[in-house]
């Protein structure tokens, strides 16, 4: 058995066309959106009868997906927007941008805001920041120094 990649990391958010347009305003591509409901989605998750908006965005690159989910039924449980970056399970996504201030103004215009007061320089490598995107996401954003 091999495996072949990684498909896809699934967000749950409240605001669909919000967060769809911020990733848009990011780079990503809408692929397809849709809704997913029946029995069969239910055995899949074990949510039993649910009912959920999804929309997939796609990495310019092509090898890369956001599933961003809204549940209609059942209503989400769990709130972990505010956890702070050490808390445990899936946290964040990490995109590699070419320009990391041109691309905050843009996500600014979006409510993004910086988790910390500045972009942080890693050695000669990279230039860091996390920040907090539609309805608290956590995102972070790595620009390469060349």
């Amino acid at each position: 058995m091999t495996l072949l990649r990684m498909d896809n990391v699934g967000i749950v958010v409240d605001d669909l066309p919000a967060t769809i347009e911020f990733f848009r305003e990011l780079g990503l591509e809408l692929e397809g959106q849709g809704t997913v409901e029946g029995e069969w989605a239910g055995r899949v998750t074990g949510l039993g009868n649910q009912r959920v908006e999804i929309a997939m965005m796609r990495t310019p690159d092509g090898h890369s997906r956001l599933e961003l989910s809204r549940f209609l039924t059942p209503s989400t449980v769990a709130d972990h927007r505010n956890s702070p970056v050490n808390a445990l399970g899936y946290l964040r996504v990490m995109f590699a941008v070419d320009d990391i201030d041109d691309t905050l103004a843009r996500l600014g215009k979006h409510g993004a805001q910086l988790v910390s007061s500045e972009v942080v320089r890693y050695e000669d490598a990279y230039r860091l920041c996390y920040i907090r995107g539609p309805g608290g996401l956590l995102i972070g954003l790595a620009q390469e120094l060349r």
